[in-house]
């Protein structure tokens, strides 16, 4: 699924959507250059969970937790990880439990360790604005982009809808 992105406000609303379709669990890979919108995305997903307040992405500590509702959400920002086993020393295998629901950015730096994600976001710049591509990674994956379609259609331009291989 590709979805263009206006401005910021688009880019928030459409991660609460994302937010919602997501259900309150799953492993959400968000990808793309410095300045892309992750964190922005990220934070429209946190607003889906009642989150209003700033959000940062957690470049020098790795992870921040929210606890909303009684939902764990962890924001992971892997950008200054210097080796995948270090996810291991901050209890990694616990936070990605799967009643969790994580945002990892720059997941490329986890290789090998990371969980099968169930969606990666793909951001990147356009004119104007940026454009998300979402691709499913299992079937939760799947569930997810078939309610965001069906949510999405009417505000957001979807172009096409994939899965990435197995």
């Amino acid at each position: 699924m590709r979805v263009k992105l206006e401005d910021e406000q688009r880019q928030v609303a459409f991660g609460e959507r994302l937010g919602r379709a997501l259900g309150g669990e799953g492993r959400v890979y968000l990808e793309g250059e410095l300045g892309a919108g992750k964190t922005t995305l990220a934070r429209g997903i946190l607003r889906a969970y009642g989150y209003q307040g700033a959000v940062k992405s957690p470049t020098y500590t790795l992870v921040e937790p929210y606890a909303l509702d009684g939902q764990r959400i962890y924001h992971f920002d892997l950008y200054r990880l210097g080796d995948p086993e270090e996810l291991e020393f901050i209890g990694g295998r616990d936070l990605f439990a799967d009643d969790a629901l994580c945002l990892v950015e720059w997941p490329a730096r986890g290789s090998g360790w990371l969980p099968t994600p169930d969606l990666v976001v793909t951001l990147s710049l356009g004119d104007p604005g940026r454009e998300a591509q979402l691709v499913a990674g299992t079937d939760h994956g799947d569930a997810v982009l078939a309610r965001l379609a069906r949510d999405a259609k009417l505000e957001f331009a979807t172009i096409e809808q994939e899965r990435r291989p197995s």
